[in-house]
């Protein structure tokens, strides 16, 4: 392995949980994702699927995002999306109908550090 960067699009590591659906199945599955790009993710979790499978990805702030798995290694799999998705977005807390908006918090005071003390207050010892 080298350490040049071949890859076309940025992704970062993280860890957020998913629900995959395979080809046309009933059943959702729970992953983890380990590594998210707007073109495409890496997944890891107890499930069973072969390199060319199509896949169904509910992604947090996002929704269905379709795609292919494109590799599998162990309980990890690569899936490349159909489309481009704004992944940063998944990195957001969640938005509901109701806050559509996220909400700022007030700076906290409680855990300012104290005022550094006066030079002529000190002595030497």
């Amino acid at each position: 392995m080298t350490g040049v960067e071949t890859r076309s699009v940025a992704r970062d590591s993280l860890f957020l949980l998913a629900d995959i659906r395979i080809e046309q199945g009933t059943e959702l599955h729970r992953v983890r994702v380990r590594n998210l790009s707007d073109g495409g993710m890496m997944g890891e979790g107890q499930l069973r699927v072969q390199r060319g499978h199509r896949v169904s990805v509910e992604l947090r702030n996002i929704g269905s995002v379709g795609g292919s798995v494109a590799w599998v290694q162990d309980n990890r799999f690569g899936v490349a999306f159909d489309e481009e998705i704004d992944s940063q977005k998944a990195r957001r807390p969640l938005q509901t109908a109701e806050h559509e908006t996220a909400i700022v918090a007030a700076p906290s005071r409680a855990h300012r550090a104290p005022p550094p003390p006066q030079w002529t207050q000190l002595r030497k010892i």
